[in-house]
């Protein structure tokens, strides 16, 4: 198990230009290197907040032509920190986005990518409707990515609700669970705190969700509260509403102790399905 480090997780209120988006993105990584972050870990959608089909294909790029991603990876390798994109839509074609996760390393080298799973395809009540499918094309496979300090499974916000997703990362070896969200308003009030908790109670990992918050350019409103939650489901971080950083001393071992007091990994049995 790896030695401890400190983990820095930004909570943004991203508008509906990339440029602007990451300039106030890169200031906030700097301040977390300079309070002593080894890991930085940015929310979903971080370069864009932006639903409207026209409006995005306007301004999103292949991976090799992303400016966000470029800059990102600049900035990795001039701190010497890990960082963690959130997401950045990356576009695929002239009709379709991944919703796609980098992990970045002290050289700005791309450790891993990961394209989420699950679209966000809901009607939610005050007539708020979301078509995450129309745009995004979802992912096809889990993705397990090496850290210094222990294995990192990586997810994207509404995948927070396919727990077999979080098994499945665990008993790969995941010591720790990423959800980076732009979670809306109703679901976060509702759902946020109590799901992603559950997520370390059932594998024993820590779980770091970097989140979105407040009222967006596009009238869209995000719930906030990025968390850092150690295996035993104790909350050890919050970020409330505004707009900053949030951060933690994180201690590998925990995983060990927190899976030998419960070690439900350990005890999955084959069953008949529902007849």
């Amino acid at each position: 198990m790896g030695s401890p480090f400190n983990l820095a997780l930004v909570q943004t209120n991203s508008g509906n230009q990339v440029a602007p988006n990451v300039t106030i993105v890169s200031e906030m990584i700097r301040e977390a290197r300079s309070g002593g972050a080894d890991l930085v870990m940015l929310p979903e959608t971080v370069s864009l907040m932006e639903t409207r089909s026209k409006l995005v294909f306007e301004q999103v790029k292949p991976q090799d032509e992303d400016e966000a991603l470029k800059d990102f990876r600049a900035l990795a390798d001039e701190l010497g920190i890990w960082l963690h994109t959130g997401s950045l839509p990356i576009r695929l074609s002239d009709t379709k986005i991944a919703n796609r996760s980098f992990l970045i390393d002290p050289s700005g080298a791309i450790k891993a990518t990961y394209d989420k799973i699950h679209m966000f395809d809901v009607d939610l009540p005050g007539g708020e409707s979301y078509r995450e499918s129309k745009n995004y094309q979802p992912g096809e496979r889990a993705v397990l990515a090496d850290l210094p300090w222990g294995k990192l499974g990586l997810t994207i916000c509404y995948d927070l609700r396919f727990p077999h997703l979080y098994r499945a990362l665990a008993k790969a070896g995941a010591d720790f669970i990423c959800v980076p969200a732009a979670f809306t308003k109703v679901t976060g009030q509702a759902h946020w705190h109590v799901l992603l908790r559950a997520r370390a109670i059932e594998t024993g990992c820590f779980v770091f969700a970097a989140a979105q918050t407040g009222t967006h350019q596009n009238g869209r409103q995000t719930f906030g509260h990025s968390l850092i939650i150690d295996p035993w489901g104790e909350i050890i971080a919050d970020g409330g509403e505004e707009v900053g950083l949030i951060n933690a001393r994180i201690d590998p071992a925990k995983v060990a102790e927190a899976r030998g007091r419960v070690p439900s990994l350990e005890h999955d049995r084959e069953f008949s399905p529902v007849s």
